[in-house]
């Protein structure tokens, strides 16, 4: 099988200065498995890469779409497969870095998904309920979906929705793949005690509101129907609908982003562990990158790859 490293963990790990070192140690490029960092214009709040971080180091998926524009898991898989089968042709091992795991997993794994139906009439027969009400329908039929879309997410609700009502829940027909690997992926995690973790990502919070999110989010704010749209769906932009709506202060979303992020990080400790085969490392420890180099190099020399 094919070679691809894939980078993994939690939200301020430490995941895009490694697969940026990984990247030039290999001379390869990156692909970001990241469902926010696609859009034109949420780069603070997504803490996106910059070009001086890039360091030379070709990043794709970034900045590829308009806020106005659909993004799904489905898509992703497509055009992250062509990537990496440009690179493979090329020699070069792919490296895919990022924290949403369900993207990353449908792109190394045989997940298979099912052409979408036309959910026309059903978006307009539901358009009466609230955002609130279509979460609560969509709870009681395919509860394990609620896990992964956030309530605010009204389009991607109201899929899940139309999927379920149709006999076709969405948890379900993904639960039904045998989910086997289709490369050779040494997949490292990234990680840390805990305690240092959230400690990280309190301040990373701090640094975002310093490097200009506020403002950042002052010019989206001005965007005709931006709250619904699905890139403000993430941590770090829809907390601050409460603050432009006049419900809460300017600290109190600061706070609210920091506890997302912890609770968000917590979450995806327990999906890589229990969704793939990751090699954790402790980015604390002195050293930890030169080990992960060493580990990369050996197991790109053997015949098989570590994770099997």
């Amino acid at each position: 099988m094919d070679k691809v490293i894939a980078v993994v963990g939690p939200t301020g790990v430490g995941k895009t200065s490694l697969s940026i070192l990984i990247a030039k140690h290999l001379d390869t490029e990156i692909i970001s498995g990241d469902s926010i960092q696609v859009y034109k214009g949420l780069d603070i709040g997504s803490a996106k890469v910059t070009p001086e971080e890039m360091d030379g180091v070709k990043h794709h998926l970034i900045d590829i779409k308009e806020l106005t524009d659909e993004y799904n898991v489905m898509e992703f898989q497509k055009v992250s497969r062509e990537i990496m089968t440009s690179l493979h042709q090329e020699k070069k091992i792919p490296v895919i870095a990022g924290g949403t795991g369900l993207y990353i997993k449908s792109t190394l794994y045989d997940y298979v998904f099912k052409e979408q139906e036309d959910d026309t009439e059903f978006m307009k027969e539901h358009q009466q309920y609230t955002s609130e009400q279509l979460y609560a329908m969509l709870k009681e039929l395919d509860p394990k979906s609620c896990e992964t879309i956030h309530m605010n997410n009204r389009k991607r609700v109201l899929r899940a929705l139309f999927m379920a009502k149709s006999g076709n829940v969405k948890s379900e027909i993904i639960d039904a793949q045998q989910h086997k690997p289709i490369y050779d992926a040494f997949i490292i995690g990234c990680t840390m005690d805990r305690t240092k973790l959230y400690e990280r990502i309190n301040l990373r919070v701090e640094l975002m509101m310093n490097q200009g999110l506020f403002e950042e989010i002052q010019t989206l704010s001005k965007v005709e129907g931006i709250w619904n749209m699905q890139g403000m769906q993430g941590i770090g932009y829809r907390e601050w609908q409460q603050y432009f709506l006049g419900n809460q202060t300017k600290e109190e979303v600061i706070e609210n982003i920091q506890k997302h992020s912890r609770q968000f990080a917590k979450r995806q400790y327990t999906w890589f562990n229990n969704q793939m085969n990751v090699h954790w490392y402790d980015m604390s420890l002195p050293n930890i990158s030169e080990q992960i180099l060493k580990d990369i190099d050996t197991w790109r020399n053997v015949s098989c790859g570590m994770n099997e």
